[in-house]
Formats: C-alpha cells, structure tokens, sequence
C-alpha cells in the first residue's frame, strides 16, 4: 500500500503549518493552493477546513468563508498543534512551556499514583522502566521512545485522576519532539534512568512524597538537558 500523505493530510498540513507560522496572518481568510499541481475538491477542503475549525485555528461562517483566530483560540493541547508549532519559529519555547506543564502535572500524579495505582498499573510502570533500560544505548531511537512514552502514560493513568489521564497526548508529543528534533542523547543518561525505576519503586510502595520528588527531578533533567542541547547548537556556541 502507498505511504504518500493524501491530498486531505497534505493541505492539512500546508494550512496548519501556515497559520503557525504566521505565514497565513489572524484574521485572513484561507484560499485552497494547488498542491504539487493537484487543486483540491471543495469537499477536501470543507474536510480540512472543519479539522482545523475543531482545533480552533479558524471560525467558519457562511459565505464568509474560514479565517484564522488568534492563537488563543487555537486548542494547544492537540498533538498535531503540538507538532506544528515545535517545527515553527517558536520551538524552543514552545519546549519549555511543555515542560513546564509536565512540572506542574507530574510530581502531582506520582505522588497520587503512590495511593491510587492499581497492581497492573504498577506492573505497566515498571516494565516500562525496564524496557527504557534496555534500549538506553540508543536512547535517541524508537524503541526508547516507544517505552519512554509507555511509562509516563501508565503514570498519568495511575494517578486515578482522568484529567491528568486525559494529558498523556501531551506528553507523548513532548518526548516525540525532544527524539525527532535530535534533542536526546545517543545514550540516555544513568540518572535519569535510575529515577523512573525508583518512581515506580515509590509507588509500589506507597510513598507518594518520595515519589513526587523523584518525578521533579525527572522533569527538571529532561528540561535542563534540551536546553543544554538548544544552546549548543546556536551560533557562536562553544560546546
């Protein structure tokens, strides 16, 4: 079967990144470009224009058409807004307000997690910490994502509060980023790997405060470590 994107996701993207940019300003209105000399259908573009309408990135009225809102309007949250604005302009602050959020929510749930979670969420945590262990060699790949993924997932659900369940998205598309935009080491790093174990550990144990401030410290070094990377990559930069 053919992997080429169709023409729906291709003008979804073309718009998408193009309202994030800022490529297509707030308040204009969206006009169909040809696409690799393909126009598309009206109904492809009504399809993508209410994709884009339900993550709040442009008001449709009758006969006037879809414009762009202003970024406040945009659903944040959605991990294909997410994607677009860590490939725009804006990445490295849009990196730090993600780990800011996952700073806010996840010590939280650990420390929840050490009184709410049930033995195969725990079962789940652990194996997800094992598994990163077994693919730190190449922690810049996908099978440490994959387990990297799994782990803060079954700790958002483990919290047994579907609010910061409902985030695992979030979350998700922030170690998506951080691998796709070369911003993981080649090896992960010991400490880092050390303390999910013991977050799982906290939990089984139902130490919730212990659990908490592990998971800060998680949190702080995956931030610390992105921006150490960021910062050795830009002009003038020593490292």
């Amino acid at each position: 079967m053919s992997t080429e994107p169709s023409l729906h996701d291709r003008l979804l993207e073309q718009w998408g990144m193009g309202i994030v940019t800022g490529e297509i300003s707030e308040g204009e209105r969206l006009s169909a470009p040809p696409l690799d000399q393909e126009v598309p259908s009206r109904t492809v573009t009504r399809e993508v224009t209410r994709v884009l309408e339900s993550m709040g990135m442009v008001t449709v009225r009758r006969k006037a058409g879809a414009t762009v809102n202003p970024m406040t309007a945009w659903n944040i949250y959605d991990p294909r807004v997410i994607e677009w604005r860590l490939r725009g302009p804006d990445r490295d602050r849009v990196l730090h307000e993600l780990s800011e959020l996952r700073a806010s929510v996840e010590p939280m749930a650990a420390r929840l997690a050490a009184t709410r979670a049930r033995p195969g969420q725990w079962a789940a945590l652990t194996q997800a910490a094992i598994d990163m262990v077994a693919h730190a060699n190449h922690a810049d790949q996908v099978d440490y994502l994959q387990a990297d993924e799994r782990f803060h997932r079954a700790l958002l659900e483990a919290s047994g509060n579907a609010m910061f369940a409902a985030l695992g998205d979030v979350v998700a598309s922030v170690l998506a980023g951080r691998t796709r935009h070369e911003l993981m080491p080649h090896e992960a790093d010991e400490q880092a790997l050390r303390l999910h174990g013991d977050v799982a550990a906290l939990i089984r144990q139902g130490d919730g405060e212990a659990a908490r401030q592990a998971m800060t410290r998680i949190v702080d070094e995956s931030d610390q470590a992105m921006a150490r990377r960021l910062r050795s990559r830009a002009p003038g930069s020593r490292d």
